[in-house]
C-alpha cells in the first residue's frame, strides 16, 4: 500500500474534529475507516461531517458514526470500465476497491483513469455578484496602488481566482460591485481578450455596505444567485451549498468555516466564594465563521433599502425579524482562504 493510500486510512475512534482536520491536511474530502486487522470499515465524505455539524451533533463525536450504508466500493471483479461509470455517476475522487477478506485491495483515483477534472462539478449556471467596492484598508499600502481585487493571487488576480471557481460550476455571468478605483477594474477585463465568461460592473456612488449595492440589482436577476466577498477563496462544492439552500427552503444561506483555537493556559470555573469548580488546561475552543459567500433568492433584493448603507447581516437580521428562514452550511477549516487580511496575504507573497 504506497503512501498516497495510506493517508487516506483512519482509525474507527477517529472523532469528527479530527477527520475534518485530516481532510484538510491531506486534501482528499474522503476518508478511509480500518480496524486493527486492517478491514474496511466505511467512508466518510466532507458531506456525512456537514450533515452532523447541521444536525448539531458535538465535533468531539466517533465520526463512524455517521457514515452512511450503501458505501460505493469496487470489487476485484469489476473492469477499468464499470469503475469508471461508478466513479462518473457519483462524482467520486477515488474508489477503493474491497476484497473477499473485507480488506483493501488498491484505490482507483480519478486521475488514474480520467485527466479531464470537469465531470467531477455539476453545473449550476447561477448567475454571481462579487462585492468589490471596498477600499482594501487592511491591505494598504498595497491597494494605495492596486484595487484590492487586482491584487496577484498565483499567476492571476484574486477576482479572477474567484471567478475561476464558479466557473468549474459552470457559473460564467458575473455582477461586481465597484467604487474604489473601478476605471482599473474596467480596463483590466477589457484588456482580457476571448474570455469564456461574462463580466458586468454596476458602480455604488458611495459606500453601501456589504448588501446595499445589491438593491441596483433588483430588475435583473430573476433567479437564485451567489454572492462572494472579493478577498475570499472557498475551496467547496458550490452545488453541494445550493442543493443544501435549496432543500432547507433557506432565503438566504451563509457559508461558514469551522476554526479552532487553542487556549494556551489553564482556564479556571469558579463558583459561590471563589470556590474551584473546574479547571481545563489548554482547552480548545471551535467557533464558526462567517466566510463572506452567500447565495440569496431574488425576492430579497426589494427587501434592501435603495441607497443606504446596508449590511448582509441587517438583512439577515430581517428576514429572521419577519419569520423567514437563513441558513448556515458549515465547510472545514482550511477550505477558506481569508486574503484580505495582510498577515494571511503577506504569506501568500512569500510562497
Amino acid at each position: 500500500m504506497d503512501d498516497k493510500v495510506k493517508s487516506l486510512l483512519v482509525a474507527p475512534d477517529t472523532s469528527l474534529k479530527e477527520a475534518l482536520a485530516h481532510m484538510d491536511k491531506i486534501g482528499y474530502k474522503l476518508l478511509i475507516f480500518i480496524d486493527d486487522q486492517q478491514k474496511f470499515k466505511g467512508l466518510l465524505s466532507i458531506g456525512d461531517i456537514q450533515r452532523a455539524i447541521i444536525a448539531n451533533y458535538s465535533l468531539d463525536e466517533p465520526a463512524l458514526n455517521f457514515v452512511r450504508e450503501g458505501l460505493i466500493t469496487a470489487r476485484p471483479d469489476m473492469t477499468e470500465a464499470m469503475i469508471k461509470a461508478e466513479m462518473l455517476k457519483h462524482r467520486l475522487v477515488y474508489m477503493p476497491v474491497i476484497n473477499a477478506d473485507n480488506k483493501i485491495e488498491r484505490v482507483i483515483f480519478w486521475e488514474d483513469i480520467l485527466q479531464e477534472e470537469s465531470h467531477l462539478f455539476p453545473k449550476l449556471g447561477l448567475p454571481v455578484v462579487i462585492m468589490a467596492g471596498g477600499f482594501g484598508t487592511r491591505l494598504k499600502p498595497l491597494t494605495n496602488v492596486l484595487p484590492k481585487p487586482l491584487l496577484p493571487y498565483g499567476d492571476k488576480t484574486i477576482l479572477e481566482s474567484i471567478i475561476d471557481r464558479f466557473k468549474k460550476f459552470g457559473c460564467v455571468n458575473f455582477d461586481i460591485s465597484v467604487n474604489y478605483k473601478a476605471d482599473f477594474i474596467q480596463f483590466y477585463f477589457d484588456r482580457i481578450k476571448d474570455k469564456d465568461y461574462n463580466v458586468n460592473l454596476f458602480s455604488e456612488d458611495a459606500p453601501l455596505g456589504t448588501a446595499g449595492s445589491l438593491r441596483l440589482l433588483k430588475d435583473k436577476l430573476k433567479t437564485t444567485f451567489f454572492v462572494s466577498n472579493c478577498d475570499i477563496l472557498i475551496e467547496e462544492d458550490y452545488s453541494a451549498i445550493y442543493n443544501f439552500h435549496k432543500e432547507h427552503n433557506h432565503e438566504l444561506t451563509l457559508v461558514a468555516s469551522l476554526k479552532n483555537y487553542r487556549i494556551p493556559y489553564g482556564t479556571i470555573e469558579s463558583g459561590n466564594n471563589g470556590e474551584l469548580i473546574d479547571i481545563k488546561e489548554k482547552p480548545e475552543l471551535s467557533f464558526m465563521i462567517n466566510c463572506g459567500l452567500y447565495i440569496l433568492e431574488p425576492h430579497l433584493l426589494s427587501e434592501i433599502p435603495e441607497n443606504t448603507f446596508f449590511h448582509i447581516t441587517h438583512l439577515m437580521e430581517k428576514i429572521k425579524g419577519r419569520g423567514g428562514k437563513v441558513g448556515v452550511f458549515p465547510i472545514s477549516e482550511k477550505s477558506w482562504i481569508d486574503i484580505g487580511e495582510w498577515q494571511f496575504y503577506s504569506k501568500i507573497l512569500l510562497q
